[in-house]
Order: structure tokens, then C-alpha cells, then sequence
């Protein structure tokens, strides 16, 4: 494969940093993103020594999109592939959850998102070619009782996805969306809680359960992230196992997350097929239209 430019927002760590790293050992040019980017050059020194260039993006601020499209002009002015794996997660009871805390989770996790797909989308549009990966997660495909804001955010990453693979595909920009189970990187550790806490009332409850499992979860999670980062970038490039999946819009990773989703496609299934009739009898009768 020829050489690409890549873009890699959240790269200072966890699936963000080892993409950097695999594209960059396939022979790919790198732009790896972190809000400090002199912290993640010290963590990661094979991003530079590799040949790949660190850049300070904060997707959550409006000037995202300037940023990109200046890095990508100072870079050739092409973008072949961007990856959008910038986020984190917020747990707790809706009840507790300010609405500034929930802003600071769509910022990031929504608008980051879309603010590096419209910095990338002219240069691809141009080119008629073009990769945008979108991290989704579990989550965002089957919510729990205490990620309803999280899966908020995920939920929109994918309504966004499905849109885009529908009206891109006239450009040949491929829409690829990303959705992990748990893998054993920081971001289970790393998770936000409300500043409220949790109200008392949810003890003994699915939301208190949950999180408590989350507390004691790091360390514990079953993927390994360098085998899904590996399965991310074979069907990212189309090679290995990722050979002839260019169609396909949806790469749920994990043996935790594979079944969670088929769970809730069969419920969904049953319930659509419980509420049929009632579904099926709101047409306007033949004798009044």
C-alpha cells in the first residue's frame, strides 16, 4: 500500500497511541494528536522516532476545525485517513449529572467528532477518496444504567456514522465506525463521575450495581488492545482479516461485545414483533383518503 496521511486525534494513549504506532510501522505518515502533546512525546517517543509528528488539538474547543485543515495543508494538503478516537466517559445517574458536565461530554465525544470530519471532508471530497473511523463503543449500540449520558454521546457517533456512509458514498469516502467492548487500556480507570456523586436513593439499584462494578473493573477487561487495535487497522487497510469488508459500516471488537449486541438485536426483534399489530394500524383508510 502506498504511503497515507493519517490523522489520529486522542493518540497519547490507549487504542490512540498504538494506531499511531502500527500505521506508522505499515509506512504511513502520521499526524498523532494529544492536548499535550510534549507529555505524549515523552510516553510515546516511537511516534517521533518513527517519523510521525505530534500536533496540540483539544477537540473539545471550536477551533478544531482550523487547526486540521492547517495541519493537512502544512502536510500536502491530502488526507487519506482520520481517525476520530478522541473521549471519555462519563458515569452516573442522569439525576446526579450536571448540565455542564453532560456539555463537557458532548463536546468532546460529539462535536469533536464532527469538527474533525468538516476540517477533513473538503480535502476528500476533492481527492474522491478517503477514510473516516469513528469510535463508537458498546455503548453506544446498548446502553446500561449508568452510561446514559456516555451512550448519549456514542448514540449520536452512530446516527452520525449511518448518515455519512449514506451520503459520502458518491465521493468514495468510506465510513467505518469503530465499536469496542472492553479492552484493557485506561479508559475504564480513567472514567469521569458527577461531582454530586450518587444519590443515595440508587443504592441497591442497576445503576449503583454498575457502578460499583466499574470501580473495581480495570485491569479485569477482557480484550487486549493490541489484538483490536491489529483487527482495527487490517480493516481499516483492507488486508488480513479485513479483506472485503470495504462495504461495511459497523466493526464491533470484542468478545465482550459481540454478544452484548446480537442480545439486543433479538430483544429489539421480539419487541417489534410484540407491538406489530399496533404498529401496522395507523394508515389512513382506503374510504377517507
Amino acid at each position: 500500500m502506498a504511503s497515507q496521511l493519517w490523522l489520529i486525534t486522542g493518540a497519547s494513549s490507549g487504542f490512540g497511541a498504538l494506531m499511531a504506532e502500527q500505521a506508522l510501522q505499515a509506512g504511513h505518515r502520521v499526524i498523532a494528536t494529544a492536548r499535550n502533546p510534549t507529555k505524549a512525546a515523552k510516553d510515546y517517543p516511537q511516534v517521533v522516532s518513527l517519523g510521525g509528528k505530534w500536533l496540540e488539538l483539544d477537540v473539545a474547543k471550536p477551533e478544531t476545525k482550523e487547526i486540521v485543515e492547517q495541519a493537512i495543508r502544512d502536510n500536502g494538503g491530502r488526507i487519506d485517513v482520520a481517525i476520530n478516537n478522541a473521549g471519555y466517559g462519563l458515569l452516573g445517574g442522569i439525576e446526579d449529572i450536571s448540565e455542564d458536565e453532560m456539555d463537557t461530554q458532548f463536546q468532546t465525544n460529539i462535536y469533536g467528532t464532527v469538527r474533525v470530519i468538516k476540517a477533513v471532508l473538503p480535502f476528500m471530497r476533492s481527492q474522491r477518496s478517503g477514510t473516516i473511523v469513528n469510535f463508537s463503543s458498546i455503548a453506544g449500540f446498548a446502553a446500561g444504567p449508568a452510561s446514559a449520558v456516555y451512550s448519549m454521546s456514542k448514540f449520536a457517533v452512530e446516527a452520525l456514522s449511518e448518515s455519512l456512509h449514506a451520503a459520502l458514498a458518491p465521493f468514495k469516502i468510506r465510513i467505518l465506525l469503530v465499536e469496542p467492548g472492553a479492552f484493557r487500556t485506561n479508559f475504564i480507570g480513567g472514567h469521569q463521575m458527577p461531582a454530586a456523586g450518587m444519590n443515595k436513593d440508587y443504592e441497591g439499584t442497576p445503576l449503583g450495581a454498575a457502578l460499583r462494578f466499574f470501580e473495581s473493573f480495570a485491569g479485569k477487561q477482557p480484550g487486549d488492545p493490541v489484538k483490536g487495535v491489529q483487527r482495527i487497522m487490517d480493516v481499516i487497510q483492507l488486508r488480513g482479516v479485513g479483506e472485503g469488508k470495504e462495504g461495511l459500516l459497523r466493526l464491533p471488537i470484542g468478545s465482550d461485545c459481540f454478544p452484548r449486541m446480537l442480545g439486543k438485536l433479538d430483544t429489539l426483534k421480539e419487541e417489534l414483533e410484540a407491538m406489530r399489530e399496533v404498529a401496522m394500524s395507523t394508515d389512513v383508510e382506503e374510504d377517507q383518503a
